[in-house]
């Protein structure tokens, strides 16, 4: 004979409703739910849900505002971190452990949240979030001298940009999330100019995740309660990812001091390229001025020659018109002495 079935308390029942509402509305949303159902998957009567949440708009509020808090701790804890870069990981990890598992959750937190959830939808959760991310963009706005005021935007951008990617992240569930984490980390911290091409979480983050990766894919049944990090495994992590930042402004001081060395190097090179250009620049002027001396003389030399031989030529034309003044003045001498003896004898005849 069996044994009769436990009745439930009211505790249980309770909690065993807002489990299969969870479950319904993350499969079908709240409109392709029914109290039926819930009911139904519950083995009870529809008014075992009325009395415990008044209608399903009760138990889908009681189910976001769970999923919105499980969400928001988590990623208040993470943003408690001491370094601007930690909080980032941290928070990208947090929301990602979150998709993944607690996909029923967060499935029904990105539909359209119902007016029943009152302030229970996604935007506002995002909403909380982008305003302690804020907290945290002032003070790394005022230690980089950079103008506070655009704290809340930055935020929303940051913010969003993770959020959308854990919404994507959802269905796809690939490449893992920690590598996926470190993408974000990489595009939010260095941005587009500054990409690492194979960027990765620190080594300290790393090991905590795997380890609760390892746990997660344990059969639900036997998968322990994920392990929290202790006070002290968190300072760890924190002086072990700070000493791996102050290494890396290190690398890149080194990095900027070659730079700027090579730089100089580099400066001083075409310096004496500039000054050994000057000197070719002179030596060429100083030939072309020297040739154009040269032409210059050559055109001078060339002009008096020229106005000699037509000075001779001058000469030679004035000697010519010389004698022939002097040859037609004889012959005019000739002509009239010749004139004046042919009278003479004319008259010599008379």
């Amino acid at each position: 004979m069996s044994e009769p079935r436990r009745r439930m308390s009211g505790k249980e029942r309770r909690e065993q409703l807002i489990q299969i509402s969870r479950t319904l509305f993350a499969e079908k949303g709240f409109d392709g739910t029914s109290v039926e159902e819930i009911a139904a998957t519950a083995n009870v009567s529809k008014p075992v849900v009325y009395e415990h949440f008044g209608g399903k708009e009760g138990v889908y509020a009681v189910v976001v505002d769970r999923e919105m808090q499980k969400l928001l701790s988590m990623v208040t804890e993470a943003l408690s971190a001491s370094h601007a870069l930690i909080k980032l990981e941290r928070a990208a990890l947090a929301l990602l452990a979150y998709v993944e598992e607690n996909s029923e959750g967060f499935r029904i937190l990105v539909r359209d949240s119902h007016a029943a959830s009152g302030t229970g939808t996604f935007a506002s959760l995002i909403n909380d979030i982008a305003s302690q991310v804020e907290d945290v963009m002032v003070a790394e706005f005022a230690e980089r001298d950079y103008d506070p005021k655009l704290a809340p935007m930055y935020a929303q951008m940051l913010v969003g940009m993770v959020a959308l990617t854990g919404q994507w992240w959802l269905d796809v569930r690939r490449p893992p999330r920690e590598e996926v984490a470190a993408h974000l980390v990489n595009l939010a911290w260095n941005g587009l100019t500054g990409l690492d091409p194979r960027p990765r979480l620190s080594s300290s983050l790393r090991g905590l995740e795997h380890r609760r990766s390892a746990v997660s894919a344990r059969p639900a049944e036997l998968r322990p309660a994920p392990p929290r990090p202790t006070d002290k495994e968190l300072r760890e992590l924190e002086k072990t990812r700070e000493r791996e930042l102050k290494e890396q402004e290190k690398a890149r001081e080194r990095e900027q001091r070659e730079a700027d060395k090579l730089a100089r190097e580099l400066e001083k090179q075409r310096q004496r390229e500039l000054k050994e250009l000057e000197k070719a620049r002179e030596r060429e002027l100083k030939e072309q001025q020297r040739a154009r001396e040269r032409e210059q003389r050559e055109a001078d030399k060339l002009a008096r020659e020229l106005e000699k031989q037509r000075q001779r030529e001058l000469k030679e034309q004035e000697r010519i018109r010389l004698r022939e003044a002097r040859a037609a003045e004889r012959e005019a001498a000739r002509q009239a002495k010749l004139t004046a003896s042919g009278r003479q004898n004319l008259e010599a005849t008379q």
